[in-house]
């Protein structure tokens, strides 16, 4: 009994150290969380308003010619997969690759920024073009903008039929999808064009729709990406704040339990020890 109870105790002491890790780290996830969420809110409005101007131009000029709006036959596609660099963030990183395994073809050349599923991709034979692992904590814009350049290279010398991110959507603090973001070829919005089939007013472009659009659509795919890199990290904070809150009330729950079967172990020993000095005295 005495085993039992230095047991209970060894372990109640390991399950408090333990949440206040846990409690630690939802707490420094949830700052991060609104850091990284105020960014990605603020860059919207502009990815949207260049996104809009696009769909705009398009829908208003049906016969407009531009290289990235070309489609070409080959299969073969370039995605940019997100993910994070470490773990303790719940399933966000198995959803990614799940998905990759879901849709993706494994001979297809893949850009991977963060490391945490760098290994399982490897091992199931996705072939990453990136020699070098890229994390997704310290990549810069600059650094996505290359990735990007890359893909929009693969893409116009034929090497690559489309170019395209798997990457996390923040839905709201508790959800968290994975998703694919078609960056090339480019198409117009459906909605966008639906809502200009009524009256609008002619805009003249200088010097012409189509050498708008291709200076236009690379800045465009480029805060595309960096959008859905945004997401991400902001999906990966979320996830990870669910998943320590989720270990902490798992560790108040399991403290309690073991400190009733503790006081429940204390007290059958107490109980033995008195039956034990009456029964003496009685003998005596």
């Amino acid at each position: 009994m005495a085993q039992s109870r230095q047991a209970l105790r060894s372990r109640i002491k390991s399950v408090n150290s333990t949440k206040k890790i846990t409690k630690a780290m939802e707490m420094i996830a949830n700052a991060k969380l609104l850091k990284q969420r105020k960014k990605m809110e603020a860059n919207r409005e502009y990815a949207q308003r260049l996104q809009d101007t696009v769909n705009d131009i398009v829908a208003n000029n049906q016969d407009v010619e531009s290289k990235y709006l070309v489609h070409n036959h080959n299969p073969h596609t370039m995605t940019i997969i997100f993910c994070s660099d470490l773990g303790l963030c719940g399933g966000y990183n198995q959803n990614v690759f799940k998905l990759a395994r879901e849709t993706l073809d494994p001979t297809d050349p893949v850009f991977l920024v963060g490391t945490a599923i760098h290994h399982q991709l490897k091992e199931a034979g996705f072939n990453i073009i990136n020699e070098e692992q890229i994390s997704s904590d310290k990549i810069s814009f600059a650094d996505l903008k290359k990735c990007v350049e890359d893909g929009v290279a693969r893409y116009q010398t034929g090497e690559v039929g489309k170019v395209q991110i798997l990457y996390t959507r923040f839905v709201n603090t508790m959800t968290f999808t994975p998703e694919l973001d078609v960056l090339l070829p480019c198409t117009i919005n459906p909605d966008q064009k639906k809502e200009k089939t009524g009256e609008h007013q002619e805009t003249l472009f200088e010097p012409d729709p189509s050498s708008i659009l291709d200076s236009l659509i690379p800045m465009m795919i480029t805060d595309v990406t960096y959008s859905d890199w945004m997401e991400s990290t902001t999906a990966e904070q979320g996830s990870r704040r669910v998943a320590m809150k989720a270990a902490s009330d798992n560790a108040d729950e399991l403290s309690t339990t073991l400190k009733l079967e503790y006081n429940k172990a204390r007290q059958a020993a107490i109980t033995q020890e008195i039956t034990e000095i009456v029964g003496g005295s009685s003998a005596v």
